[in-house]
């Protein structure tokens, strides 16, 4: 192996820490076999969407699953495309969602855990000492070709439809001496440290991802930048420091990364590093116009996490939705196993979907629907509650003002074997709740037009005078059923079925006279359970106003 010292200590004099006494700040973890050490490591160049949503909550769902650790890390070494506070608003998306980390970034100015620091701009000192590693055993070697020359290589390459990039005859410096180098940046001139790559034209590698299997790609030959002119590394080569260092097991990532494989693991290589698995997630799809395309920031709102903020999509229904897209299986256990805690499900890489999984705003609704149907009254009311205090101060208004009043709403048709699913979200409260108070319902009735408005008169005045607010929720129904029949109903959709010209109606009928005068609506959760939470004043009220309505 090459000695180049001189050259090594020429470009980096200031770096006076080597390799082996970072290996010994950041030993290997102390985890169980099988345990995955994966880590989210977004750039914080803007804010967090649904995609990377996705690609977080696999990253945690994985490590859980083994026991493992799930760490944060920002890669912040493109400068020129970081916005202000990037990281914070990316741990705060993460942290609604649910998504906590073991160890990693916690502020701007705060970590937490052994592998410290975990934002790439700070181990700036770090990388540098890996490369002059590399330096002095000739694996890699300063480029001062210039931006022009670049360019001018990379024409002659694409006239001759080969390869572009600087390798083999093209990298002009990769043979440089020490002496050379001392004389080019005695002149001022700039460079950066490039990778003496030592793959061959036509070389082949193979690797096993975690989801798409077996994979055979092109070897890099290409000598890739290592530090940029400033000193600063490349996202490929800090990411291979990094993961060596904090002890990645998994990396788990977007498949756009996919073709970069044979760049990584050729970095792990030279740098005498075990290899992590990787496991390349593909981009949540869409249907459109009879195809399917990838979800796009651009044209859907659905990409942006402040829809699902806005609407009020519970985050435990978000988690089901997200596993659902996860692990094909999912559904089929959950449905199975319909009040478990979603951590007891066995997450596993190989029923993930390589083609990309498809999203599919019905399903969320209605896995929403499902999961906000199996909350208590009371965690209905927190949840809406927190939702309206932030985005429909009027909903927060009335619902803070008798918490009593309206968890008694949200109560009603809830905890049976087949709850009520009408809130998919908690933007669908106000409506849901909307004939429960005078200042949302503007009293309009939607009476069915199957009976006359005589036979509705006459239904709520026979009502009036059997009412009773101390009728059992067991008497209501027959007490009903017995009106109906003397006022000439069928006590039963099968009899009036069987000779619908001896009634004017049936039972249900009537039934539904009475719900649309006390809450304009043909369809409500149990009848009998509303007037009881109204109360006798406001049912004979409306009752009253519906009937002055129909005259």
């Amino acid at each position: 192996m090459a000695d180049n010292s001189d050259m090594a200590d020429l470009l980096f004099k200031d770096i006076t820490l080597t390799p082996e006494d970072y290996e010994e700040r950041y030993p290997k973890r102390n985890v169980k076999d099988g345990a995955v050490v994966t880590r989210f490591a977004p750039s914080p160049t803007g804010f967090l969407h649904f995609g990377g949503l996705f690609a977080g909550f696999i990253g945690k769902t994985a490590a859980a699953a083994s026991d493992g650790i799930f760490y944060l890390r920002i890669e912040d070494t493109d400068k020129k495309r970081e916005v202000e506070n990037g990281a914070e608003l990316i741990i705060e998306g993460l942290k609604e969602y649910g998504i906590e980390f073991d160890e990693g970034v916690v502020s701007s100015t705060e970590d937490k855990g052994d592998y410290a620091p975990y934002t790439q701009s700070k181990r700036t000192e770090i990388y540098q000492a890996y490369v002059k590693r590399l330096v002095e055993e000739g694996r890699a070697y300063p480029c001062f070709m210039t931006e022009e020359e670049i360019a001018e290589v990379r024409k002659k390459q694409e006239e001759e439809k080969l390869l572009p990039g600087i390798y083999g005859k093209y990298a002009k410096y990769s043979g440089i001496t020490a002496d050379e180098a001392k004389r080019l940046i005695g002149e001022g001139k700039e460079y950066v440290i490039r990778l003496k790559s030592p793959g061959v034209p036509g070389g082949r590698i193979k690797f096993k991802d975690l989801i798409k299997g077996e994979i055979e790609m092109d070897e890099n030959i290409l000598d890739v930048v290592l530090l940029k002119k400033d000193g600063t590394p490349t996202y490929h080569f800090a990411h291979a420091v990094d993961d060596h260092l904090m002890r990645t097991t998994h990396v788990i990532r977007g498949d756009e990364w996919l073709s970069s494989v044979p760049i990584h693991l050729q970095l792990f290589r030279v740098c005498g590093f075990k290899p992590v698995k990787y496991a390349h997630i593909s981009p949540i799809m869409k249907t459109e116009n009879g195809g399917k395309r990838k979800l796009s920031k651009r044209k859907d709102p659905e990409m942006a996490m402040s829809f699902y903020n806005e609407a009020g999509y519970p985050v435990g229904a978000v988690w089901e939705y997200l596993m659902t897209l996860a692990n094909s299986n999912y559904e089929e256990w959950r449905a199975c196993n319909k009040t478990a805690p979603i951590t007891d499900f066995k997450f596993t890489f190989a029923k993930m979907n390589k083609a990309g999984a498809l999203f599919d705003m019905v399903k969320l609704n209605d896995i929403s629907k499902n999961y906000i149907s199996l909350l208590s009254a009371e965690e209905v009311f927190d949840l809406a509650a927190q939702w309206a205090k932030t985005y429909d101060e009027e909903l927060y208004s009335l619902l803070a003002q008798d918490e009593e009043y309206a968890i008694s709403i949200f109560a009603i048709d809830r905890g049976g074997k087949k709850p009520r699913k009408d809130i998919a979200k908690w933007s669908d409260v106000k409506d849901y709740i909307e004939y429960f108070y005078t200042e949302l319902w503007d009293g309009k009735r939607d009476f069915a037009q199957t009976l006359s408005n005589a036979d509705k008169t006459q239904i709520l005045e026979a009502y009036k005078k059997v009412y009773s607010e101390d009728t059992t929720a067991e008497e209501w129904f027959p007490q009903i059923k017995e009106m109906a029949v003397e006022l000439g109903y069928a006590s039963s959709p099968k009899e009036y079925k069987a000779s619908p010209d001896s009634f004017k109606g049936h039972t249900g009928d009537v039934a539904g006279v009475i719900r649309a005068a006390i809450t304009g609506r043909q369809n409500t959760p149990d009848l009998y359970e509303i007037m009881q939470v109204l109360g006798a004043e406001e049912t004979i009220k409306r009752i009253d106003e519906a009937i002055k309505i129909l005259k």
